[in-house]
């Protein structure tokens, strides 16, 4: 698990870089426009896979197949034998279909994992306003002793930290509120006496790319946060997150826009199907 976490995070250098180069535009345009460009993407880009990683002459006789058997299903409707006959070569040909997209599928979870969790970092939530009060936690790890809970903020112009510390000794955590001052982006410094530790702040309106936690070295965590450089299994500290707010938007706010996405890509994959000639 420790390696797979160490390929993630080399991975997520990449894959912020490319991020940051073919997804800066989200901020630009509104969101349900952003994320319908993505989705038409996606679906070419999924179709084109499947065209050639799949074997689109075996999936032509099995489709074949099934529309033969759906058509003596209704010919020959009295007659059991063959409705049977059709309804078990009908289960045959789903289990097939779906033997044929495995390929398609491997080849493409990977790709699509690194950038639903992209997409994550413009849609999942949204920045904080200027003004606008949010908590900071920092979990720290277990086996570490009560003395050492002592990390503080460092004063910026960007920040005001308006309550806490609170160390909460029974879950190894320490958290503030704090009200951001200024739009734009920002580092919060933890210090803990020589120790210095750096989160990744967004304060502003719109759309900005944001990371609301600086993760663990838990591969899973590691994926879905992949701004920030994670932190190791025996570090004092093990993560910060930041509480932003719910992005309000069926189309490219918090949790529907994957579910939109999923939609969309669905319907243009449909409707650029002919036109790729692509066998699904």
């Amino acid at each position: 698990m420790a390696f797979l976490a160490h390929i993630i995070t080399w991975i997520n250098i990449l894959t912020n870089a490319l991020g940051g180069v073919l997804l800066f535009w989200v901020a630009l345009v509104p969101g349900w426009v952003s994320n319908t460009i993505i989705s038409a993407v996606v679906a070419v880009l999924l179709l084109i896979n499947y065209k050639y990683t799949s074997n689109q002459g075996a999936l032509g006789r099995v489709r074949d197949n099934i529309k033969a058997d759906m058509l003596a299903m209704k010919l020959f409707k009295d007659s059991i034998v063959v409705t049977l006959q059709s309804v078990g070569g009908l289960f045959k040909g789903a289990i097939l279909v779906l033997f044929h997209s495995l390929r398609p599928i491997l080849v493409m979870i990977v790709p699509i994992s690194l950038l639903a969790a992209q997409l994550g970092l413009w849609y999942q939530a949204r920045p904080i306003l200027p003004r606008e009060e949010t908590v900071v936690t920092m979990q720290l790890n277990a086996k570490a002793d009560s003395s050492l809970f002592n990390f503080g903020i460092e004063p910026t112009d960007a920040i005001e930290v308006t309550a806490g510390p609170v160390r909460i000794l029974s879950k190894h955590q320490i958290c503030w509120k704090i009200k951001g001052l200024e739009s734009g982006y920002y580092n919060i410094i933890f210090k803990n006496g020589q120790e210095q530790i750096e989160k990744k702040l967004a304060i502003g309106g719109g759309f900005m790319r944001l990371s609301a936690e600086r993760p663990g070295g838990h591969w899973a965590d590691i994926l879905v946060n992949p701004l920030e450089e994670p932190f190791g299994v025996d570090s004092l500290v093990q993560s910060i997150s930041i509480s932003y707010p719910d992005r309000p938007s069926r189309t490219s706010g918090t949790g529907w826009w994957v579910i939109y996405l999923l939609v969309a890509t669905f319907v243009f994959a449909l409707l650029f199907k002919p036109f790729l000639k692509v066998r699904i």
